[in-house]
């Protein structure tokens, strides 16, 4: 594997594959990785000739009163992890490279990102469209990988390549989870023990929602509340969004009928907020799973 920090070098790196009609794979990430993003260059690694994964703390997706600088970082272990799944290319900025002038020109998809996570985070989604695209024209990749775990980013991205005809497919992969069923996230280190053992009924609060929904409850409402409820009666849980939603559309909805529906949770551990999902395929019982 070859880590390369700069736009030129990297594009001049991927050229004679490009030109060898070799298949390219992107996997995004902001390092500090996990057992999820290895699943993501797996499959990146099965289905391509080249394999580019990125590290890069993107600073136009962290609000004025979030620590940008105390995100989690560690190159050297992440080198080795990407290293051992077998990819070809490391693109590894600094902020510098990606950014030589403060960025005047924005992507973003305004009606899907001022919803749920961007409504209280404003700017944050025009941030990570901004960013990909630029690795999207960096890279020039076939496919990119992203984790359906972060199930509203992964639909922003896919709208923003849909509207601006972007010749990458996206390919969400399904979310990896821990023994106990908590989604594989970087924020997780973020946990104490006490936070950690607390933070198993997150998945035990989707679990509920599906099996409201098979019982044939039908009001939204009445499953949004029923699994709040559930959550509170963990005392370290703090939930901030249970939200019912198309999962195309990210709409509320408020009749649960034949389509599948979309549970959203975002609930906050002392500092930390965790995000999961998923999808509930109604009156069957059974559901695609996202989560």
């Amino acid at each position: 594997m070859k880590t390369i920090t700069t736009i030129t070098e990297l594009r001049a790196a991927l050229a004679e594959y490009r030109r060898a009609g070799k298949t390219v794979g992107l996997v995004p990430t902001m390092g500090y990785l996990h057992v999820g993003h290895m699943e993501l260059v797996r499959r990146a690694r099965g289905q391509n000739d080249v394999v580019v994964a990125s590290i890069f703390v993107n600073p136009l997706q962290f609000g004025p009163n979030e620590d940008l600088s105390k995100y989690p970082r560690d190159l050297a272990r992440d080198q080795a992890m990407l290293e051992e799944g077998g990819v070809d290319f490391l693109f590894s900025p600094g902020v510098s490279d990606m950014y030589p002038r403060p960025m005047e020109t924005v992507v973003d998809v305004p009606k899907l990102g001022s919803e749920l996570e961007g409504s209280v985070r404003p700017g944050h989604f025009a941030g990570v469209a901004t960013v990909v695209t630029k690795l999207f024209n960096i890279v020039q990749p076939d496919r990119a990988y992203f984790g359906e775990k972060d199930f509203q980013q992964l639909q922003i991205i896919r709208r923003m390549v849909e509207d601006l005809a972007q010749p990458v497919e996206i390919i969400g992969v399904p979310t990896v989870r821990e023994a106990d069923g908590l989604a594989c996230s970087s924020r997780n280190v973020y946990l104490t023990t006490e936070e950690r053992q607390a933070a198993a009924i997150v998945p035990k609060a989707l679990a509920e929602a599906e099996r409201l929904v098979a019982s044939g409850i039908t009001d939204a409402g009445d499953v949004e509340k029923a699994v709040t409820a559930f959550l509170s009666t963990e005392p370290l849980a703090r939930p901030e969004v249970v939200a019912l939603r198309d999962p195309e559309t990210l709409e509320t909805i408020h009749e649960i009928g034949d389509k599948p529906v979309l549970l959203l949770l975002f609930v906050r551990f002392g500092t930390t907020k965790l995000l999961d999902n998923r999808v509930i395929a109604a009156k069957s019982a059974r559901f695609a799973k996202v989560a």
